[in-house]
């Protein structure tokens, strides 16, 4: 049982360094065909590459895995304990900022809905 954990997590870990390197190869790639064209900026080598990646990573990504979707927990927790008003006020402004959805909210300017 050990013996074939050992084997996974070392089948993983190759696998997970496989396609950082392939990712470090991307980034370097393409910083390497656009920046020095576009903004005069120096090649970059793999290792400045992986660094860049990983330092993007940090600032934008966290490390919480996939995730993605967490703000929408967050959101869904936060609906629930809002009461029917404060929903109402919430919908409200979100149409104010980003617009409208509904056929009835999106009507000709100055007709009833």
């Amino acid at each position: 049982m050990r013996a074939i954990r050992f084997r996974w997590v070392l089948r993983f870990l190759v696998l997970a360094v496989l396609v950082f390197a392939a990712a470090s190869v991307l980034v370097m790639s393409l910083w390497n065909w656009l920046c020095p064209a576009l903004f005069g900026w120096p090649a970059i080598g793999l290792g400045q590459a992986a660094g860049l990646l990983f330092l993007c990573r940090v600032l934008f990504g966290g490390f919480r895995g996939r995730g993605g979707m967490h703000w929408r927990q967050r959101m869904a927790e936060r609906w629930s304990q809002m009461t029917p008003e404060q929903q109402e006020r919430f919908r409200a402004g979100m149409r104010g900022r980003c617009g409208t959805r509904s056929r009835a909210d999106a009507a000709e300017p100055g007709t009833a809905a």
